[in-house]
């Protein structure tokens, strides 16, 4: 479960190094992040996948495969041995660091063999109802033996038959007496398929073997909760049963967030619906609000920020971000925040008292890659979000108090309580700017810990008092 106040970390982003260095390296990291107020960490998917040492994770080959056996031309993963993923687990829980791992279960992908199939047709990629063409015979890559692994930990080998389309030649095939699954996203009609060989959840055979891999990572691994990957394309009813079935066999409530990408909020609602709210959502409409704030600068009603979130409408379900490993330039739902932005966004994100914030390990530490003939740098945030890392754990307490009345200067505070200062948080995408607000603490002496403001303000005897920040900035203002 989300703890009070708890942060979340991302701990990678797409162009991670893979050097194999990258469990060893977060393992030695995990005291520092407890210090800073970090609670859990997301961990990338820790199994073998088609391209090897290069596979971020989500073109999964083998999820019994963590860094053990010799399959896809490696030993290790990307990021690792599976001793050496074992070892950062227990090191975060030593630093009392909840684990989440990344669970792709929608497709696999990098077959060993081909198989021949006897009725497949193709598909309309923008209907996948709508069938295109004639039913034919096709060889098509659809099984998989694990020859590296053979039968260990799982006798299963996957065939045609637990699969209902795949896609090769540049078509989305659909397979012999196969029929999309209901209760998916309705974008393309039916979003059921989204790559490789996509799984057939109503095949009995393998909606078993995702229990028992789901049951034999907990005992192997330990976590603490999942980030589930793509689950706009499972059927939704498929996670009732899937989640209450690791909770009961785990004897605790396992956190979860999906991965439903979708910035209408009406989608998110009418999934948080058919799931019964058993799993948390990450709030892409609060990050496209981010990204559409950071590219028109003024021009941006700032008093909107929160229109449309899921931590508006439901913030007890809500994983707040501001960007991730697939919203970085040159990936595939490329939407960045500008750097300028960002200690906005975070600002909102970690200083209040509404949703799960998740912090995104290229914004902390920054990033530089290149691809696609780009050269990219993304900057570090680290010392922003420290700050606010700090103040959330020691001011976000008590009564808060909003000001979002303004096109471009926006505000909040918190009242504090016995054991906890009271704070206040003024930002504007426009010029220098003060902002009234009142934090009920009267004739109070409060610091913007930013540096931004040097000289200090008092509240008058009602507890309100003129709150100054910089032009395209955030301010924090702390009680002394």
């Amino acid at each position: 479960m989300a703890q009070l106040r708890g942060t979340m970390m991302q701990s990678f982003q797409w162009y991670t190094p893979n050097d194999g260095s990258f469990w060893n390296d977060w393992a030695g990291r995990m005291d520092e992040l407890h210090r800073k107020g970090i609670t859990a960490l997301w961990l990338p998917p820790a199994y073998k996948g088609m391209a090897g040492t290069w596979d971020v994770g989500y073109g999964v080959y083998d999820l019994f495969d963590c860094g053990e056996f010799d399959q896809k031309g490696t030993l290790r993963t990307k990021y690792g041995t599976k001793e050496e993923y074992r070892q950062c687990i227990d090191a975060a829980h030593d630093a009392d660091i909840q684990v989440y791992a990344d669970v792709v279960l929608n497709h696999r992908m990098g077959a060993d063999a081909q198989q021949w199939i006897d009725n497949v047709v193709a598909v309309n990629p923008h209907n996948r109802n709508q069938t295109q063409g004639n039913y034919h015979g096709r060889n098509l890559w659809t099984s998989f033996t694990f020859p590296g692994r053979g039968s260990t930990y799982s006798g299963m080998h996957w065939h045609w038959w637990h699969f209902d389309a795949t896609k090769e030649y540049g078509n989305i095939f659909k397979l012999k007496d196969k029929q999309f699954e209901t209760h998916v996203d309705h974008e393309n009609v039916n979003y059921d398929f989204l790559m490789g060989c996509d799984l057939d959840f109503d095949h009995e055979q393998v909606r078993g073997e995702v229990h028992y891999w789901g049951k034999w990572y907990l005992d192997t691994f330990g976590m603490d909760g999942f980030r589930i990957d793509a689950v706009k394309h499972i059927r939704s009813f498929f996670f009732r049963h899937w989640l209450d079935d690791m909770r009961n066999h785990a004897r605790k409530n396992l956190f979860a967030v999906g991965e439903y990408w979708s910035s209408d909020i009406s989608r998110l609602r009418r999934y948080i619906d058919e799931t019964e709210g058993r799993m948390h959502l990450f709030d892409v409409p609060l990050h496209a609000n981010f990204h559409h704030a950071s590219k028109a600068g003024d021009r941006y009603d700032m008093g909107s920020i929160l229109n449309n979130s899921l931590v508006r409408e439901k913030p007890w379900l809500a994983v707040t971000i501001v960007e991730n490993h697939d919203t970085q330039p040159l990936q595939s739902l490329e939407s960045p925040v500008e750097p300028w932005f960002k200690p906005l966004a975070y600002a909102i994100i970690l200083l209040r008292d509404e949703g799960y914030p998740c912090i995104f390990a290229a914004d902390y530490d920054g990033a530089h890659y290149h691809d696609k003939g780009y050269d990219i740098s993304m900057a570090s945030h680290r010392w922003m979000i420290d700050l606010f890392l700090d103040a959330r754990g020691r001011c976000t307490f008590g009564q808060r108090r909003d000001y979002f009345d303004h096109r471009h200067t926006i505000g909040w505070t918190f009242a504090g309580d016995a054991e906890h200062k009271s704070m206040a948080v003024v930002m504007t995408n426009s010029g220098d700017d003060t902002k009234w607000m009142e934090t009920g603490r009267p004739h109070t002496t409060y610091r913007d810990i930013t540096g931004h403001i040097d000289d200090s303000v008092q509240t008058n005897e009602w507890g309100w008092a003129p709150f100054r920040t910089r032009g395209g900035k955030v301010s924090v203002w702390i009680e002394e």
